[in-house]
Parts: structure tokens; C-alpha cells; sequence
């Protein structure tokens, strides 16, 4: 066995769960079973080396240089990779170069910009749970965010659902169909507390957790203890990065459960399964990968704090205000890069000669930008009153309108505060890198001129010694006569002077023979030895000199990387305002009120996505329409109506806004008075699960469950259409059942849109007193159909499903069919279809029985009734029972 195969043998033994690349000159191999794998999965030739006597290995492998496209490929088919580097120069006195494996990539510790999507997070995360609490932990080693919490253990799954993370950290046995995400698991004692919370002690070099605050949070403390360790085996350059741990409570948010987010499409469309047609894509007009960040953890964590969420409407209405304002201030963002990713390359020691530049042109527009935000006397000056700023000013004048404004102005301080440039820096990099690098350190031109005296002695040397050897080829011409002499160089060679066949008798006697050529000789003499000497010598310094400049370069920048971490995080939340103020003054956003108490109140609320898709022309744009929801008087909506004529659109538009508010957005309305909800609830679609056997109506009848089981009277549930996935009776009794719970139970009393095809829901609203009916507005016109989208009082007593049918493009035939049977039904003239032996024949049509020609009996018995007391259901039941009697008898 060769030594290099007993080396790689020995580092694979350490990752036996991971494709070990093996650094070989330009190339990352790979062999025995990790070869055939990466031959298939790369589609790269397996090839074999002998590596010992009588053992031919299976071996594929990469150019070093082509690494991310391929690493890439491999982590997203699940995939771990251990990148195994040369750590010793080859030649440089040792037999065998040293190698050393520097990380192990997995789909949640990827740090490849190539391989990153800028406006995501890349979370890494740890979830560990006992009894009836969990311990769920996150990081994203590409921007240093790292947090805890400990919760329910219900919500721990919800949590992860939201953070959609790559890779989970679990104990071993954890149950893996349970998970969102493909699961790491890790063995028990690293999720142990005592191990956990050394292992953070540690890392972050202090005698408690209190300052963290998760001192008695201990399954938080194990989760992200579990991280610690994790990233102690797999990343270590990413340790030095993390020097905060956050601990944050879900109480504090909005909780959103997979289907409410999947429901009102926040991230993703339901019908494309892509951004497009979602609520992030409607407002997501930010210009750096940080703000594209930010505002999607936004969007998943809408906030029950109304103090921070007004600061954040103030922050949004300062530069809502002035369209001259948001395009300053969005036009210097477009100059900035992503400042965290950035940050933590040139800690982490991966980032390239450009990607500093990048960061100082960044951290240069920083003192303008600053300036922009604290612009608040001029804001003031320019100021006009609002809708929302006469209710704030309250009829107190002009004088008081001048306060308000210059308030707003004010409001924006806070966040200019935190935009602290970093002049010391900028300066650094500025004379030290050159500012159009190459690509990487090693190809040279990566330090300026002038910043080392050695560099700059070592390339006037190298220079002089070049031109020395372009002069020496006109000399030496001139010398011998040889006119077709040439000076040249290679790597195997060297300096070489070429003379052709033809020339050889004229070779002066100084010349040294080099190497023979088909057409004539290279030489070379002892004074060109000289200068090959001085110049690669010298190129080799200049590389390794240039190399140690710009490490040291990186490692001063990356001892203010806390301070550019704090800027970035200014700057994604200036970013996140500039787009929501954009996005409010291109479309008729108006400031929300938020208030403690429980009422909704929209006037003239839209859909912020759909409106965008139909067409501006008259008649054909959106229409508004108004909601109230209060637990005192208005608790229940009950909606009716066609289909197709906007009830799904509007319950989500409801929400959509509600939502929206919470985040610190303006609002698509002409007004909005939100009192706070602790959660939404959706209950919308067709959907089944095939993995667990569940049918729609099993889907439908879970999901109904959990918004019984955890809504609250500060929560808003949106329904539509319970009891859909069963027969008429069945579906009628669940959804008026789940109907009247809501209103009644005393835990929950939650404010509710109920949009339903049953219209004897309809008489609930004379039974609850706080349900209301509302419906969608239809005319009819020559028999066609006309959807006016407008929600009006009063129940609807059609649903028009045939006219739906035949927009629809259904053979007339069917839809002719279709409304004689309805007709029918109507009537109560139905033919049924009746089985005889082996055939089947139309038995006669059952007459309508006379309601006073019954046997005696029934008719006494119907005359026995107390209708007034009856419900619309139980009536029914009865009547189809003595209808059931009277055909038997």
C-alpha cells in the first residue's frame, strides 16, 4: 500500500458518512465506493489507479477550480462532503504533503455564494424534546445569526416549518417522517444538558448563560449546544463567527401554521409552487440580499408588539412621504452588496481579492446614506397632511400638522443612529487591495502599489529582470547573426534560447546545449541562469508576500465584523422600509391604526396580488369592499354566494391585511383599523395527503380540529366551505356544528369569516346574536350571469355552479343536462334509476305527496311539532322521516 493511500484511508476512517475529496495537485479525487458514487451522480468518468502492488483503486475526480458546481450537485441530492485540502507544499522537504480535511459541507452549512440563494436564509437547525416541551435552536453560519427558544412541544414543528431549514440536528431515534427537513441525527450526549451547556460556555468563553438568556431554558440550551458541537466538526472556521447567541420567545409573534402560510401564499403560490403570484413577490421591492432577507423573516413572524410595530410604521410613512426621499435612499442601497455574507467570508477566511473591494464600495456609501435618513428638517418642510395624520392631529390645526410631520422625520433617527460608518476600514482596504483585483489571491495585482515596501522592491526587480530578457533577445541577435533567434520560456525548462537547425554552425561557444528539438536546439548561458533564478524566485515571493498582505488585510477587517454586522443590519431594515413605501405609494397603500382592542374595521380593502393581475381598464379593475369583524357584535360572518363570484378572494384579502398591518406595512385599503390577532387560522382547498392515507375530508376534518382545539378570541379564522369533502347532510351538520362552537364556546369566540354553499347557514344569524350574513352581489341579465364582486347584507340563495360549469367549458349537452335535473330536484320530480335482477329500468316517477292526504297518524303527528323550536336541520331530518313513513306505508 502506498503512503498516500494509507493517508487517505486514514482521514476517510474519520468521515466515513461523507464523499471525502482529496486535494491532489489541480484536482479533488475520490475513491473506492465514494468514486463510483461521485462518477454517478456527477456523470464523470471512474477510472482506477494502481496504489500498491496488485491494487487498482476505483478513482473520479474534479478540477480544484470547478469545486462549487459540482459540490453543489451533490449536496442537493442529499449528499455530505468532506473537502480534504493539501496543507503542505509539495517538494518542500517532506516525502508526503500534508492533508487535512477543513469542513464537511451538508445542505445546512453551506457558505458557496454559487450555492446560496441572496434573498434566503441558509438555517442550520437543532430540535431536541421532552415531555410536553422542545428545544428548538437555529444558525446560518453565512450571516452569523444564531438563536434559541424553548416552547410547546405542538409548536416545535410549526417553528421549523417557518425557519425551513435544509438540515435538522435530531438525538438519535428521533421520528424522521415527523420532520420538514432531512434529518442529521446526532448522538444522544451532545444533546445532553450538562455537555450543551459546556459546549457553549466554551465556545463563547464565559461562566454563565444569563447574559444569553437561556440560563433556565434548558432544552433550549441543549439544542443549541448540539449546533455548537456540530459546527465544531464539521465548520470550524465558522465558530469564530458566531459571538451571539439570541433567545427568543414565540409568544412574542404571530404563530402561522404551515397551512395558513401554504393558504394566503405568503412565499409561494399554490397553483405555480413558485414566488411568483405570492404575497413576498407583491412586496418585495428591496435591493440588497439582506432586506430580501429580512423581509421574508417578516413576513413569517408578523408582531404582537404595538410600540415596535408603530416605530416601524412611522419608519415606513417618513419615506412613504416623499418620492424624491425613497429614490435617494433606494438608489444608494442598489450600490451596497450583502454586507453580512460578506462580513463573514473575510472572517471566515474565504473570501477573494473582489469580494473585499465589494465590501469597502459598500461600507463607503454609508456616510450618504446616514445622511439621507437624518435629512429630518427638510422632510418637515415638504410635509402635507395625510388621511392618517388628520386622525392623529385630531382638527389641532396647521400647526399641529407641522409637529406631526416633523416627528416623522424624527421617527427615521433611530435607525440613522445605527448606520455608523467605518472610515478606518475603507481607508485600509482602499490602500491596500487594488480596486479591480483579480479573481484571487496568487495571480498577482492583488495589492496595491505602494502599500509594501517588500512587494514593490520584489516587482521592480522581477520588471528589470523581464526586461533584461527582452533586451537579450535583440542582443543576442545582433550578437550571432541569428536573426530567427528566439528567448522563450516554459514550465518544465525554464529560460530557454531557441536557434533552428539551419543556425547551429553560428551557436557562439558560451551556449550551453538545453534540449534537442526536431527543427534545431535550445540553450541557454549562465547569466540567463541567473536572472531565471532572480525572476522566479522572485514571482514565487511576490506570491507568497501578496498572499500574507491580504490575509493580514482580512483579518483586521474581520475584527470589526460585529460592527459591520450591527450596519448591516441597519441597512436590510432601511432597505425593508424603502420597499414597503414603495410599494405603498405605487398602489394605494394607506397606514393601518392598530389598537389592543378586538375589532377589524377596512374600508375599502383589495387584495394586495390579485388586484395587480387584472387588467386597469374600466369595469374590469378590483373591486374594494368593507369588513367589520368585532367579538362584541359582529364575531361571525356567515358568506354566501356564487362560485367564482370573490368569496375565497375576499376572506384572504381579510387576513392578507390583518397580516400586513402586523408586519409594519401599509395596508391595500382606503382605511384600516386592526385590533391585534394572536393568530390566523385558514381552512381553505381541496387537499389530500397520500403518504399518511388521509382523504381531503380527513385533511379538512384535521385542520378544523386544530383551529377548534388552539384558536382563541384575539385569533381570526378564515373558513371556506366546511363540510365540502362528505355527503349534504353530513357536511351541512359539521360546518352549522362548527359554526355555532365558535360563537359559543367561551374559550374560543374567535372573530370569523365563514364563507359557505349552504344556505340554511343562512338562519344562524337569527339565532347567534353576534353572526351576521353577508353575500356576494350577482345580476342577472338575459339570462347571463354578471359577478358584481361586492359583499352586501343578506344571505345569497343560489350558488349558480351549472353557469360556473358551462364557463368552465363543459359540453353543453352536460351543462343542458345539468340544469334539467336541477329542475328536477327543484321540483322534486326525480326519476330515480331502480334495480330489477340483472337490468335496470326507469321505475315510475314517485308522485309529490299531498301534505293533507297522509294516514291519519302522520298528519297528527306532524301537527304535534313545535316548529318555532325546532332548528332548520332538525326540521328537515324530521320531515325526510315522515316522508320515509308515508312511501313504507
Amino acid at each position: 500500500m502506498t503512503p498516500i493511500r494509507s493517508q487517505y484511508l486514514r482521514i476517510k476512517r474519520r468521515y466515513p458518512e461523507a464523499i471525502v475529496f482529496f486535494r491532489l495537485g489541480d484536482f479533488y479525487e475520490t475513491f473506492d465506493e465514494d468514486a463510483k458514487l461521485t462518477a454517478r451522480e456527477l456523470e464523470i468518468t471512474l477510472t482506477s489507479r494502481e496504489m500498491g502492488k496488485g491494487q487498482r483503486v476505483p478513482m473520479a475526480g474534479i478540477p480544484y477550480h470547478a469545486l462549487d458546481s459540482y459540490l453543489a450537485r451533490l449536496i442537493n441530492r442529499g449528499h455530505k462532503v468532506a473537502i480534504c485540502e493539501q496543507m503542505s507544499q509539495p517538494g518542500a522537504g517532506r516525502e508526503l504533503v500534508e492533508r487535512e480535511v477543513v469542513r464537511v459541507v451538508t445542505p445546512g452549512t453551506v457558505v458557496e455564494p454559487s450555492m446560496l440563494e441572496g434573498k434566503a436564509n441558509n438555517y442550520l437547525a437543532a430540535l431536541v424534546s421532552e415531555g410536553e416541551q422542545a428545544g428548538v435552536a437555529f444558525v446560518d453560519i453565512t450571516t452569523s445569526e444564531f438563536a434559541t427558544t424553548q416552547l410547546g412541544a405542538n409548536q416545535a414543528i410549526p417553528e421549523l416549518e417557518r425557519l425551513h431549514p435544509p438540515e435538522v440536528l435530531v438525538p438519535q431515534g428521533w421520528r424522521m417522517e415527523a420532520l420538514p427537513a432531512p434529518a442529521t441525527p446526532l448522538d444522544d450526549r451532545w444533546f445532553e444538558l450538562e455537555t450543551a451547556r459546556e459546549t457553549l460556555l466554551a465556545h463563547f468563553k464565559v461562566a454563565t448563560l444569563e447574559g444569553y438568556g437561556c440560563a433556565h431554558l434548558p432544552l433550549a440550551v441543549r439544542a443549541a449546544g448540539a449546533i455548537i458541537h456540530y459546527l465544531q466538526e464539521t465548520q470550524k472556521a465558522a465558530l469564530g463567527q458566531l459571538t451571539r447567541l439570541s433567545t427568543y420567545s414565540t409568544s412574542s409573534f404571530m404563530n402561522l401554521d404551515p397551512q395558513t402560510r401554504r393558504n394566503l401564499e405568503l412565499f409561494q403560490s399554490s397553483r405555480l409552487g413558485t414566488s411568483g403570484g405570492s404575497l413576498l413577490q407583491a412586496l418585495d421591492l428591496t435591493r440588497t440580499a439582506m432586506g430580501g432577507r429580512l423581509l421574508k423573516r417578516w413576513l413569517g413572524q408578523p408582531m404582537l408588539d404595538i410600540t415596535q410595530l408603530d416605530r416601524r410604521l412611522d419608519a415606513v410613512e417618513w419615506l412613504h412621504h416623499s418620492a424624491t426621499r425613497r429614490a435617494r435612499v433606494s438608489g444608494l442601497l442598489g450600490r451596497i452588496g450583502d454586507l453580512e455574507r460578506l462580513a463573514n467570508r473575510v472572517r471566515g477566511g474565504m473570501a477573494t481579492p473582489r469580494e473585499v473591494v465589494a465590501l469597502r464600495r459598500s461600507l463607503e456609501v454609508i456616510p450618504e446614506l446616514r445622511a439621507s435618513l437624518e435629512d429630518g428638517k427638510a422632510g418637515a418642510a415638504e410635509a402635507t397632511l395625510r388621511p392618517f395624520d388628520k386622525l392623529r392631529a385630531q382638527g389641532g390645526g396647521a400647526e399641529q400638522a407641522q409637529d406631526i410631520a416633523l416627528r416623522q422625520a424624527q421617527d427615521i433617527a433611530w435607525l440613522a443612529s445605527e448606520l455608523k460608518p467605518c472610515p478606518e476600514i475603507t481607508d485600509l482596504i482602499s490602500r491596500a487591495i487594488a480596486d479591480s483585483p483579480p479573481a484571487s489571491v496568487g495571480e498577482g495585482g492583488v495589492v496595491k502599489p505602494g502599500f509594501s515596501p517588500e512587494l514593490d522592491e520584489l516587482r521592480s526587480a522581477s520588471k528589470n529582470a523581464k526586461q533584461y530578457l527582452a533586451d537579450l533577445e535583440r542582443k543576442e541577435r545582433e550578437r550571432t547573426g541569428i536573426r530567427s533567434l528566439k528567448v522563450g520560456y516554459n514550465k518544465v525548462f525554464g529560460y530557454y534560447i531557441e536557434v533552428s537547425k539551419p543556425n547551429l554552425p553560428q551557436v557562439p561557444a558560451d551556449y550551453i546545449r538545453k534540449q534537442t528539438l526536431v527543427g534545431g536546439e535550445r540553450f541557454f548561458t549562465p547569466q540567463l541562469k541567473d536572472y531565471e533564478s532572480l525572476i522566479l524566485n522572485a514571482q514565487e515571493r511576490m506570491e507568497e508576500l501578496e498572499g500574507t498582505i491580504f490575509r493580514q488585510v482580512c483579518q483586521q477587517v474581520g475584527a470589526a465584523g460585529e460592527r459591520i454586522l450591527a450596519i448591516a443590519s441597519a441597512l436590510a431594515q432601511a432597505d425593508v422600509f424603502c420597499s414597503l413605501a414603495e410599494v405603498a405609494a405605487r398602489y394605494s397603500y394607506v397606514r393601518p391604526r392598530l389598537a389592543e382592542d378586538d375589532a377589524i374595521t377596512i374600508t375599502g380593502g383589495r387584495h394586495p396580488v390579485v388586484e395587480r393581475a387584472l387588467p386597469i381598464q374600466e369595469g374590469q379593475g378590483f373591486v374594494p369592499n368593507d369588513t367589520y369583524l368585532s367579538n362584541k357584535d359582529a364575531q361571525l360572518i356567515i358568506l354566501t354566494g356564487p362560485n367564482m363570484s370573490g368569496k375565497s378572494t375576499y376572506l384572504r384579502q381579510v387576513a392578507l391585511i390583518v397580516l400586513l398591518a402586523q408586519v409594519g406595512s401599509f395596508v391595500p385599503a382606503d382605511s384600516a383599523s386592526i385590533g391585534l390577532v394572536d393568530r390566523i387560522f385558514t381552512r381553505v382547498g381541496l387537499q389530500d395527503d397520500l403518504v399518511t392515507g388521509q382523504s381531503t375530508f380527513m385533511v379538512e376534518m384535521v385542520e378544523t380540529a386544530n383551529i377548534l382545539n388552539n384558536a382563541t378570541p384575539r385569533s381570526l379564522i378564515i373558513l371556506d366551505e366546511i363540510g365540502r369533502g362528505t355527503s349534504t347532510y353530513d357536511g351541512l351538520s359539521i360546518a352549522r356544528a362548527v359554526a355555532e362552537y365558535i360563537h359559543n364556546h367561551p374559550r374560543l369566540g374567535a372573530k370569523t369569516l365563514f364563507a359557505t354553499h349552504y344556505h340554511e347557514l343562512v338562519e344562524l344569524a337569527s339565532t347567534l346574536p353576534r353572526a351576521r350574513n353577508f353575500n356576494v352581489a350577482v345580476a342577472e341579465e338575459g339570462g347571463q350571469v354578471i359577478f358584481l364582486r361586492k359583499i352586501v347584507p343578506g344571505g345569497a340563495d343560489k350558488s349558480y355552479g351549472i353557469h360556473v360549469a358551462q364557463l368552465a367549458g363543459l359540453p353543453r349537452s352536460v351543462v343542458n343536462r345539468a340544469q334539467e335535473v336541477l329542475g328536477e330536484l327543484e321540483g322534486g320530480a326525480v326519476e330515480p334509476v331502480r334495480k330489477e335482477g340483472r337490468g335496470r329500468r326507469r321505475g315510475p316517477a314517485p308522485q309529490q305527496l299531498p301534505l293533507f292526504g297522509m294516514k291519519s297518524e302522520l298528519v297528527e303527528e306532524l301537527a304535534r311539532l313545535d316548529i318555532n323550536s325546532m332548528t332548520p336541520l332538525e326540521a328537515l331530518t324530521r320531515l325526510y322521516e315522515l316522508q320515509k313513513r308515508a312511501r313504507e306505508g
